[in-house]
């Protein structure tokens, strides 16, 4: 069987990107992105892009890196705040913008990944949300209809993983990176650590190897806070 460990984050993404290509990117804010993955995208040129994340990084980090070189045509998220290019392209009408409430996203991805093609849920109904969309009235109150979401590339960021590519998240990096690793055609993950197979407890295992495709270790770790505040200690 043939290794899924890669040598450099480039090599993890050769063969799997090409113009017009659907591509998850995990993350929330600053946390878990797959800060090693996204510069190879970059890199490679690929254009006309549908990407879908929670949000697209922040000034200067993560995916905003691709929405400077102009390489995404659209953007399914939940959160445009904090990053004044992506809320710059999507006004001038340069960056198309499939706008979901963040649960509606989640499970939209959750369902992609378990092979559930639609699910109702009340919430945006008598919104923009639910334009174009059918709705159904259930027990006297009204759902829309959404699709579930999936990918051709997931790139995923973990702390850790083994040989089988079982995954290991680290507090607030879990977000939605194991929801997107089971809805891509291909996943790679980029990961702080590699260890010995075994070493994991199946208890605690967040994402099955079975849906990992590639792995790579990361070579970009900067772990940003979006906002540090602090006060003096109070004593006595």
């Amino acid at each position: 069987m043939a290794s899924k460990i890669y040598p450099s984050p480039k090599a993890a993404l050769e063969g799997v990107l090409f113009d017009g290509m659907t591509i998850m990117s995990g993350g929330f804010g600053l946390s878990g992105n797959p800060e090693s993955l996204i510069p190879e995208i970059r890199a490679a040129g690929v254009k006309d892009l549908t990407v879908i994340s929670n949000n697209a990084g922040a000034d200067g980090f993560g995916l905003w890196m691709l929405l400077e070189s102009r390489q995404v045509r659209k953007m399914i998220s939940s959160y445009v705040g904090e990053n004044k290019l992506f809320e710059s392209q999507f006004l001038s009408g340069e960056l198309e913008l499939e706008l979901n409430p963040q649960g509606t996203l989640a499970e939209r991805i959750r369902a992609g990944g378990a092979g559930i093609p639609a699910f109702y849920t009340r919430t945006g109904v008598g919104t923009v949300v639910a334009e174009g969309k059918p709705v159904e009235e259930f027990d006297g109150e009204l759902y829309v209809r959404e699709r579930w979401l999936r990918a051709d590339l997931s790139i995923i960021k973990a702390w850790r993983a083994d040989p089988e590519g079982n995954l290991q998240f680290r507090k607030t990096a879990r977000n939605f990176n194991p929801n997107m690793a089971t809805a891509g055609k291909i996943t790679v993950v980029e990961v702080e650590e590699i260890v010995e197979a075994g070493t994991f407890d199946p208890d605690q295992v967040h994402t099955p190897g079975i849906f990992i495709d590639r792995i790579v270790l990361s070579t970009i770790n900067e772990k940003r806070i979006e906002k540090l505040t602090t006060r003096e200690r109070e004593t006595g």
